[in-house]
């Protein structure tokens, strides 16, 4: 199989969390790159052509956005959203992928890249996630995930671009939105939690390692038509990690050791048994397929990342 040659990129998704990372990446590599916005921005990279889209979901038929473009990297999704309804995830997450990647196919672009969800193997496990498991979604988003990965093959098998599907856990880092963001909140208030003893085993990934094998896959020969889980190369428990951030803040952990049964039986009092269950539940990641197929390994350590959560200066 050639290796894809890449000439010019276009990056949806450019001002999220893993976008303004990917981007920054990107440019210090020399990369040609177009990022649609939906609105003029000065957050993106010197160099960076960022034509106004104000609907990604409405591309026209026509588009020109893809012009000289190799490689199409779609990171733009509906995400952190509690309660939203299948259909509106489904608009953006599967309709606006599939409708962009028709327009790609169409104007000769070899490789489009998905960034997906660990959520489209499951919410949880007891044997660790792997590439070749069976979907099993449980939430909206990851329902609307797996069926733009669906669409994704069958167009690939239709027209010949090739498909990238990378599907990653909680990903963390600074500026990290959802419930890693509420925790780096929570760390500062440094108040003291009962969730010292929870022993549940979760596999997270670094922007860093997460952005490092998007670009890996940007040319590797190998990386065509496949789908790659990716983690850090650390599995921690909440404690640990809440530990660690803790110290990373420069606080002092205040943990109590609570039981989880009786972590869970508060969460069914309250109300909140889906956030207990989360915090105690295990989900782990088998990359070792992005290892075997690319040579691919994660480029800082847990502690690094988190480290440079609470780096003031980045």
């Amino acid at each position: 199989m050639n290796q894809v040659s890449t000439k010019k990129i276009l990056v949806t998704g450019g001002t999220g969390f893993v976008g303004k990372a990917l981007l920054k990446q990107l440019s210090a590599k020399g990369y040609d790159i177009i990022a649609p916005v939906r609105q003029k921005t000065a957050y993106l990279p010197d160099g960076v052509v960022a034509p106004i889209v104000e609907d990604i979901c409405s591309l026209p038929e026509h588009s020109d956005l893809f012009n000289g473009c190799s490689v199409v990297i779609h990171v733009a999704a509906k995400a952190h959203v509690v309660g939203e309804s299948l259909e509106e995830f489904r608009r953006v997450n599967t309709e606006a992928t599939l409708n962009l990647a028709t327009l790609a196919a169409k104007a000769g672009v070899k490789r489009f890249i998905f960034l997906s969800s660990i959520g489209v193997n499951g919410i949880s496990n007891k044997e660790p996630f792997t590439s070749f498991d069976k979907p099993a979604p449980v939430e909206n988003y990851a329902i609307s995930k797996l069926e733009a990965e669906i669409g994704l093959t069958q167009l690939s098998e239709a027209s010949g671009m090739e498909i990238v599907i990378i599907r990653p856990p909680l990903v963390y880092g600074p500026g990290a939105p959802g419930n890693f963001g509420k925790l780096i909140q929570l760390v500062y208030k440094n108040l003291p939690l009962p969730l010292g003893a929870i022993a549940n085993k979760r596999s997270l990934v670094a922007l860093d390692n997460l952005v490092d094998l998007i670009i890996t896959c940007i040319n590797h020969p190998n990386a065509a038509n496949q789908t790659f889980l990716v983690s850090d190369a650390e599995v921690v428990s909440t404690t640990e990690l809440l530990t660690s951030m803790i110290l990373a803040s420069g606080n002092k952990p205040r943990l109590l050791p609570i039981p989880m049964s009786w972590l869970k039986v508060i969460g069914r009092l309250t109300g909140k048994q889906s956030v207990i269950d989360r915090l105690c539940g295990d989900l782990q990641v088998d990359a070792s397929h992005a290892r075997n197929v690319l040579g691919w390994t994660p480029v800082i350590t847990q502690r690094e990342g988190i480290e440079r959560c609470f780096l003031k200066d980045i």
